[in-house]
């Protein structure tokens, strides 16, 4: 099958917009993260209470909204300099990815919507190929070792070294455990295949569609 270039360019905003959207989806989903509250005993390792950690993270998370541009006060944590700068520049990737997550839906849209009136549906199935090498492949590498992906992650998007928290310079990192990164993560590729599963479904929907279309002309004919 053979794929035009309106086809590419739809599946590739498409795929840019799926995989943005799972990745903000997470990033503001908090009710993730009051299930690790309980289910990572977050109050009994940390000896803060419930509501401490459930207050903090809620501030933090607002400030990684693209429409906060104020400063990051915790309400029970001090914090270093070296914290608030990866804190900075965590906030300045996310504002990225909610940017391409904004322009990539209104993109995809129109396209979406000039495919369908054309009946032109290849580009469910390009969309589906395309959004599930990446998750597949990270997902690989997650199973096989979660800790040095995290760690290659980090390495690979930060220039210095301030992720590495001091929980005494840094105590918010207490609340933060490696565990629910992963758990966000898993979440993200579930999302990731699962738009590419219902891309693909919608491929063959279409396609039974045509061919039925097809054989009654041919009946009739």
């Amino acid at each position: 099958m053979s794929y035009s270039k309106k086809d590419i360019l739809t599946s590739i905003s498409f795929m840019l917009f799926i995989i943005s959207f799972a990745i903000v989806f997470v990033v503001f989903f908090k009710p993730l993260y009051y299930f690790d509250i309980h289910h990572l005993k977050l109050v009994e390792n940390t000896h803060y209470t419930y509501q401490q950690i459930k207050e903090n993270y809620q501030i933090l998370i607002h400030y990684q909204s693209i429409f906060y541009q104020g400063k990051l006060v915790f309400k029970d944590f001090i914090m270093s300099k070296g914290g608030r700068i990866h804190f900075e520049e965590v906030k300045r990737i996310f504002e990225v990815i909610q940017v391409i997550c904004l322009l990539t839906f209104c993109t995809t849209s129109i396209l979406i919507y000039k495919q369908i009136k054309q009946k032109e549906y290849r580009f469910f199935k390009l969309t589906a190929i395309l959004t599930i090498v990446i998750p597949l492949i990270l997902g690989f590498f997650a199973f096989i070792d979660f800790d040095r992906l995290f760690i290659t992650f980090h390495q690979l998007v930060f220039s210095n070294d301030y992720w590495l928290f001091n929980p005494s310079l840094d105590p918010i990192i207490n609340i933060l455990p490696e565990s629910f990164f992963m758990h966000c993560f898993i979440l993200i590729v579930f999302i990731v295949l699962l738009s590419a599963f219902i891309c693909y479904k919608i491929y063959q929907h279409y396609q039974k569609k045509i061919l039925t279309i097809d054989n009654h002309e041919s009946y009739i004919l």
